[in-house]
Order: structure tokens, then C-alpha cells, then sequence
């Protein structure tokens, strides 16, 4: 049931999603509507089908069911207005390690250019302020080749930022971040938020995931549970999903996800105990 008022605006929707990797069904029939304007993660167990939910809304892999842009069908979209208003920033990509950082981060504007047109003020001035946004533009000059994983990283979020699109779909985006920059990537997102946009979030850092707007609980193919991450039904369906092994608890001011430890003994014997 959509939980959303019928003048929500939504940004993606979708109806009778099922997806199948190597011939095995992952998905299975998944509703989901999700408005616009607003931050979502999407969280659950390893296998629980998050990375191939975000790919199926992003039109990466073939699904059965209907998925929708902005209330219009993705099939419907011409591929250059689709790539204009859908940004998309997977889960380990790769890019040539002789491309420069700007020449990277200039990918991002691909859908607004014409055929072999060559980029203009506007892309200049999009690709520089999300080099910025991402502390990427010392490196500008420099090659994919010659930085860490987490500065690739953030590289390759300046490419997904360059698009302007007002939906944007991240999967791991955290993955190689060290502490400081996962913060920088926090304050991003509730930015694009705050200006309007949609971000829509695949997180394993269930302490990240729940500063979000709205949570998406997921387990084997299934949404479980949607609602705004404060809810205390959210937070407890986390807690569920994870076998209890985390509980959720306020600290200054905001949610985070603790461990619950088991008894050492119980996983571990000593071998002189016999």
C-alpha cells in the first residue's frame, strides 16, 4: 500500500518489479513509490536484493513490472531527457586509470550535449563545482591511475554530481571513504536534498542509512518495511532484519546502530578446556 498522499510528488515508482540474476529470482514483486524531494536508503542483509532493486529502478538490468520517472514510464524517456534527470553512481565502477579527473567528471554531462558537441560554459561551470563539492579539483590534471581508491571514489561521485540530474541513485557510495569524507558526503547529500533533489541510497552503514529521510527495509527480494527513519516501527524492523544482532539508539541528537554482542564463549572454545 502507498503510504504517500496522492498529491506526493513522486520521483520513481515502481509496480510489480521481479528481476532474476543468472536465472534466479531476486526480486519479487516489489511496490514502492518514492517522493521527490527527499532522501532514501535503502538497507537490509547481504542477499537481501538492494544493489539489484536500485539497478532495476535505474533501467540497468532487465525487470518485469513497470517502473516510473516522474510519473512517466522509464521506457517512455527518451535515453538523452532520461539521462538528464537520472544520475546514477554504482556499486565498484571503474574507469580508465589514463582518463583524467576532469575528463571523468566531464562524463556526468554527457546527456546534455549535443552530438560531438564540445562542452560549453555551462558543463565548465558544473563539472568545477562538483570537483569542489567532492575536494576533487586539485586533482584535475591528475590521471584515475594516480589516486587511492577513496579519492577514485570521490572522483566518480563528482561525475555523478556533474549530471544535475534531480534524481540521484547511489549504490555504496561509501565504499573506500574514510570517516571525514563520509561526513562530507552526508552534508552532500542533505544539500541536493534541501535544493530539491532526490537521492535514493544503498548503504550497508545502517548508522549512515538511518540519517536519511526514509529508510527502505529489505530482506530476500521483499520490502519489508518503508517509513521515515525516526519511526520507531522503522527502527525496529532494522533491528528485526538483522536478527537483533544491532539496536538503534539516539546519541546527540541523532540515530545510530550499536552491535549487540554475543557471548565470546558461545563462538569460541578453548582448546585446553578438555
Amino acid at each position: 500500500m502507498n503510504r504517500w498522499p496522492p498529491t506526493t510528488t513522486l520521483a520513481l515508482q515502481a509496480r510489480g518489479l521481479n528481476a532474476d540474476l543468472g536465472g534466479r529470482p531476486v526480486l519479487h514483486g516489489i511496490d514502492l513509490a518514492l517522493p521527490a524531494g527527499r532522501w532514501t536508503s535503502i538497507v537490509g542483509p547481504n542477499g537481501a536484493g538492494k544493489s539489484t532493486l536500485l539497478r532495476a529502478l535505474a533501467d540497468l538490468l532487465p525487470h518485469q513490472g513497470t517502473v516510473e520517472l516522474q510519473g512517466r514510464r522509464l521506457a517512455d524517456w527518451p535515453a538523452r531527457e532520461r539521462g538528464q534527470r537520472l544520475a546514477w553512481l554504482g556499486q565498484s565502477e571503474h574507469a580508465a586509470d589514463d582518463l583524467l579527473v576532469w575528463d571523468v567528471a566531464m562524463l556526468g554531462r554527457l546527456p546534455h550535449r549535443g552530438w560531438l558537441a564540445a562542452p560549453d560554459a555551462r558543463d565548465h561551470a558544473a563539472v568545477e563545482q562538483a570537483l569542489r563539492c567532492t575536494q576533487a579539483w586539485d586533482w584535475r590534471h591528475r590521471s584515475l591511475g594516480q589516486l587511492s581508491g577513496g579519492e577514485r571514489q570521490r572522483v566518480l561521485l563528482a561525475r555523478a554530481l556533474a549530471v544535475q540530474a534531480p534524481v540521484l541513485l547511489m549504490d555504496e557510495p561509501l565504499a573506500n571513504l574514510d570517516p571525514p569524507h563520509q561526513a562530507d558526503w552526508l552534508t552532500t547529500v542533505r544539500t541536493l536534498v534541501r535544493l530539491g533533489h532526490t537521492v535514493i541510497s544503498v548503504l550497508h552503514e545502517v548508522s549512515m542509512a538511518l540519517q536519511a529521510d526514509d529508510v527502505v527495509v529489505m530482506a530476500a527480494g521483499r520490502v519489508l518495511h518503508h517509513g521515515a527513519a525516526a519511526q520507531p516501527e522503522t527502527q525496529r524492523c532494522l533491528e528485526r532484519v538483522f536478527d537483533h544482532r544491532l539496536a538503534i539508539h539516539a546519541l546527540q541528537g541523532q540515530w545510530v546502530a550499536l552491535p549487540v554482542l554475543t557471548p565470546f564463549e558461545s563462538h569460541l572454545r578453548d582448546p585446553h578446556a578438555d
